[in-house]
């Protein structure tokens, strides 16, 4: 009879015991996934304050070194915005190549421009100085890359902002194709010694050596972002002691936190203006393409530590007219998108 009880109790608590375990099973599982999730996709979670942080006694020095740099920043930017060109004077003296008013017209228009376009090429050596003094400073041990951002939020913060300014300067340069047109007739004439009686005195700011160099400046579709990623490649060349992993840790980290920050409302919350998560989305973007870059398999590929897949969709969560320019960077910029090894679903998100 006891023995009939047994069994008749565990006829009924088999199937409970079975509901017990799979219910301790989802919930073993969904715990593993919130862990994996916290700690692999979503990667650093820290808020990296951009608009308020201020240097410590430890930063103080490199910090004004490079703020001297970005103070000139905005002007730079005022500088382009406001180049017109001398594309009229410019036909008319190669229309009528017998007419000295006009050969001398478009000569006077011209070299105050090419002043103004070495003022741009100069900038650009100062910010990869500039650039190169941060990397110093976020990539040195024993400290990791996530603990330089959160312990050195002013120097995260000029970095940032010369990725800010990068970004924006290229999408400038872009829409003003006189600056190679006004570049090319400064240096056709120079060089044919058409200008005869006209002030040389230019020559003295824009030697041969010099025009040179601002031509393959200026030839490039986004010279400061060329600039910027040559600079971040050579200081990895440079400092052979220094493992490559903490230059491009230092980048993947700051894209990760970029990303957290923009897709979580609690973060963007604490911005205080909305242009502050254009500059969080022009500094990802930025670091992602310098990553590309500077590391052997790029951004894309698959074993990358940046969640591409994760840092397009937030781009494309924002208005388009916001990210156009941003998601053309990525396309156009980048050196390992059109690489086999890219997943198909990253080059699809990006067409």
């Amino acid at each position: 009879m006891f023995n009939t009880f047994l069994f008749s109790l565990s006829f009924y608590l088999f199937p409970l015991f079975l509901f017990l375990l799979f219910c301790f099973r989802n919930q073993m599982g969904n715990l593993l996934k919130v862990l994996t999730c916290t700690e692999l996709d979503q990667g650093p979670n820290f808020f990296l304050d951009f608009e308020n942080a201020q240097p410590t006694d430890c930063e103080r020095e490199v910090w004004n070194q490079v703020n001297a740099v970005l103070q000139e920043s905005e002007s730079i930017l005022s500088g382009l915005q406001a180049y017109k060109g001398a594309g009229q004077e410019i036909r008319d003296a190669i229309q009528n190549p017998n007419d000295m008013l006009l050969q001398e017209r478009a000569w006077n228009s011209v070299c105050p421009l090419v002043i103004r376009l070495k003022k741009f090429y100069t900038f650009s050596l100062k910010l990869e100085e500039a650039l190169k003094s941060l990397l110093e400073s976020l990539t040195c041990p024993p400290h990791t890359p996530t603990q330089h951002l959160e312990r050195e939020q002013a120097l995260a913060k000029q970095f940032a902002e010369i990725l800010h300014f990068t970004l924006r300067f290229d999408e400038l340069k872009m829409r003003i194709p006189a600056i190679q047109n006004d570049f090319s007739y400064y240096r056709r004439t120079i060089s044919r010694n058409r200008i005869n009686n006209m002030n040389l005195d230019i020559e003295n700011e824009v030697n041969n050596e010099m025009a040179n160099r601002m031509s393959l400046f200026y030839a490039e579709a986004t010279p400061m972002l060329k600039t910027l990623s040559t600079a971040t490649t050579n200081f990895v060349t440079e400092n052979k002691t220094l493992p490559l992993e903490n230059t491009t840790d230092c980048l993947s980290t700051m894209a990760s936190v970029c990303k957290v920050m923009l897709e979580t409302p609690e973060y963007t919350s604490r911005f205080n203006s909305e242009d502050t998560l254009l500059f969080c989305m022009r500094v990802m973007v930025g670091v992602i393409i310098l990553y590309d870059h500077v590391h052997p398999n790029g951004a894309f590929n698959k074993s990358s530590k940046i969640d591409m897949k994760g840092c397009i969709k937030v781009l494309k969560d924002q208005p388009a007219d916001n990210v156009e320019g941003l998601l053309n960077a990525l396309k156009f910029t980048t050196k390992h998108l059109n690489d086999e090894s890219t997943p198909k679903n990253i080059r699809t998100m990006l067409q």
